[in-house]
């Protein structure tokens, strides 16, 4: 997908500001709608459990934050206080005795507030899910805490969705992950049943515009992309997409939800706590009844996106335009929906791997150590295990690559777009950083990043190998390497100083 190829994203201007609180601003659909509510003119305050985890987050000082705790309603009210619209964000993953209990009891107690304040409406995002009595444990949850919010006094939406597609949501990880580790899947008989996925995009679309519906509504909503696929449609497609060799997907006659869900938790980085509940949620279709939310919200201007459309977005905005926030406070500019935030899980995302080390030289300045770093490889050589590079080089050539004999465009200066060796130039920054990605043969994406920082005592060098692997054979190969980092690296930033303080 090119930049001119993706669809933009519609933040619908307010008709007139309102004050909202969104609860379970630290989750993933909660982190990406509040910084669309401020641009969309609104003044937000959010009620999380553990303010702290919000510090990173880049729009934190644009909020207001209370602490407030669900479990006994502790710091609500004062939360609550003035609100126009609640967002109800909040859904715990946790399983476990007296879980769907305990989440009625949070909707009550929110409902309790929302009553006493007078807010006028509360937003919910649940699940799809067809009229059944054999519900998973979470989706019957979710269709209890909605029904709780439409039986309050309080004017309620209650927007229902299957699985959302962007990066960092659970459901788009899973899918990820599995189909990056397994060319061959077998699975259990839920990988026939149907799903209705909707992109990040358009459910915050959703979420945003339903503070702006001035009718007296309080009903739930069905909302989807109208891409109806099976889920072992989902896992092939997205093969496809990521440009992944063909996937195939055996389906099993057996139902097996939790022995699936602790399968899911062994292969992919996802804790066992999601795996177990998201799996168990696959049991049933998950398609839209209706579309009567078009009566109320009508859909984006460029539409609703398609599965591929939204897998597209999501990996465009990895690969090609990674951001590590997506709000910027001095101009409320926003990037795509489907980025990730500096919050999200470490499960969230491609996988990467990190050689991470960095070393203070007390008698030597960042320009000394950058004419060292500026002139590596080629003739120089990589100031480590001169015979382990040359190794790797020539494997590299015996595989197809460019091995060691591309050597540098000039002996001591670089620029972007220079090849060195088997590396090329991505980064510079003199005299502090430079960015170098792999071009050898290997199982995933590789770059090396040098880093230096004058300090009072002296100046920080920081080397940083970072790997994203591609499939099981991507992490055998940083199984096999890993273990030459240990002395390739510690050495080579020895010898870089060493060089520093004769020639720099």
């Amino acid at each position: 997908m090119s930049r001119e190829d993706l669809p933009d994203e519609t933040i619908p201007a307010t008709q007139q500001p309102r004050r909202i609180l969104v609860l379970g601003a630290t989750g993933y659909v909660g982190g990406r709608l509040v910084p669309r509510l401020i641009q969309a003119g609104h003044t937000v305050s959010v009620a999380v459990r553990s303010p702290e985890k919000l510090e990173s987050v880049p729009w934190c000082d644009e909020v207001t934050v209370f602490r407030v705790d669900l479990d006994d309603g502790h710091g609500l009210s004062d939360a609550m206080s003035g609100v126009d619209v609640a967002f109800h964000l909040v859904h715990s993953m946790n399983s476990g005795i007296g879980f769907e209990s305990r989440e009625s009891r949070s909707a009550e107690r929110v409902v309790a507030a929302a009553e006493k304040a007078n807010v006028k409406r509360i937003v919910y995002l649940g699940g799809l899910h067809p009229d059944s009595d054999s519900l998973s444990p979470h989706m019957r949850s979710r269709a209890k805490v909605g029904q709780i919010l439409l039986d309050s006094s309080v004017p309620a939406i209650v927007f229902q969705a299957g699985i959302i597609i962007g990066s960092g949501s659970a459901s788009f990880e899973m899918i990820r992950h599995l189909a990056e580790e397994l060319r061959m899947m077998p699975a259990p008989n839920w990988v026939s049943n149907r799903v209705e996925p909707l992109s990040i995009r358009d459910a915050l679309y959703y979420l945003v515009s339903a503070v702006d519906v001035t009718d007296p509504v309080n009903r739930a909503f069905d909302i989807g992309s109208g891409d109806v696929l099976t889920y072992a449609d989902i896992l092939k497609s997205f093969s496809r997409i990521a440009g992944l060799k063909s996937r195939h997907v055996f389906r099993l006659p057996l139902p097996a939800p939790t022995l699936s869900g602790i399968w899911v938790g062994l292969v992919t980085p996802l804790p066992f706590k999601l795996t177990l509940p998201l799996v168990q949620s696959l049991q049933e279709d998950a398609l839209t009844n209706d579309h009567d939310i078009t009566s109320v919200i009508s859909p984006p201007a460029s539409g609703l996106l398609t599965y591929k459309q939204a897998v597209e977005l999501a990996l465009y905005r990895e690969t090609e335009g990674t951001v590590d926030t997506n709000w910027d406070a001095d101009t409320g500019n926003l990037s795509q929906a489907a980025s990730s935030l500096p919050n999200d899980p470490q499960w969230a995302g491609r996988q990467m791997y990190e050689d991470d080390r960095t070393i203070v030289f007390p008698d030597l300045r960042a320009e000394q150590l950058w004419k060292i770093v500026v002139s590596i490889g080629g003739d120089h050589g990589w100031y480590s295990w001169p015979l382990a590079w040359k190794v790797r080089g020539h494997w590299d050539k015996i595989v197809g690559g460019v091995g060691l004999n591309r050597g540098r465009r000039l002996p001591d200066s670089l620029r972007v777009g220079d090849p060195v060796d088997w590396w090329r130039v991505v980064e510079m920054e003199p005299p502090f950083r430079l960015l170098l990605r792999a071009e050898m043969k290997v199982s995933g994406e590789a770059w090396l990043e040098f880093t230096m920082a004058d300090q009072e005592d002296g100046c920080s060098f920081r080397q940083r190998a970072m790997f994203i692997p591609a499939g099981i054979r991507g992490r055998l190969y940083w199984a096999t390497v890993s273990p030459f980092h240990s002395k390739i690296f510690p050495r080579m930033a020895e010898n870089i100083a060493e060089a520093a303080r004769t020639f720099g």
